[in-house]
């Protein structure tokens, strides 16, 4: 079993800090390394970070970033394409995600990235998930659903004016056929 990181050891507010710390563009791995060292002596620790350590965290956290930016181009690119499509679709599109998220968590407990502490975590934020999709989805349905019955009821509606124009007998003029529209659909 791999070894605990000096970086995982780290107390979770500390560790923010570092994070917080490489995301700042203006801070070099190296300064980064040197002030959570600071804090880490200031408060007593007795673990202090290398540079390769932190070079190893912030190497995988790129990759980490980098992993979720190109899954939010393609889920944005899936949407704007899968927007006006039947929901159905959106759904696969939403399950397909969560399973390839289920398989990095898995990739990522086989490699030692998860602990035993942090498994229940996070399956219950898959959980959470799968269940919020199958909500959305269900939704997404049933206003598919409504709206197909209320555009079927302004069309037997319309049907039926213009039914009553013609039994009286009458031309059906462009200008009655509007109104009858304005008349359903309320414009």
């Amino acid at each position: 079993m791999a070894r605990t990181s000096t970086i995982e050891r780290l107390p979770e507010d500390i560790r923010e800090q570092l994070q917080a710390l490489l995301r700042d563009p203006r801070v070099t791995q190296l300064a980064a390394t040197e002030q959570i060292n600071a804090i880490l002596e200031a408060e007593g620790h007795d673990d202090r970070l290398s540079k390769s350590a932190v070079n190893r965290y912030a190497m995988r956290m790129n990759e980490v970033g980098e992993r979720l930016r190109q899954s939010r181009e393609v889920a944005q690119m899936w949407i704007g394409k899968l927007g006006a499509q039947p929901q159905g679709e959106m759904g696969n599109l939403i399950n397909e995600m969560i399973r390839s998220l289920s398989f990095d968590v898995s990739l990522m407990l086989s490699e030692g990235e998860i602990t035993a502490d942090s498994l229940p975590g996070m399956i219950e934020m898959l959980k959470d998930l799968s269940l919020t999709t199958a909500r959305l989805e269900k939704a997404s349905s049933e206003n598919v659903k409504r709206e197909a019955e209320i555009r079927r009821q302004a069309r037997e509606e319309l049907e039926h004016k213009v039914d009553e124009a013609a039994q009286g007998n009458k031309t059906l003029t462009v200008a009655d056929f509007k109104a009858a529209v304005a008349e359903v659909y309320g414009g």
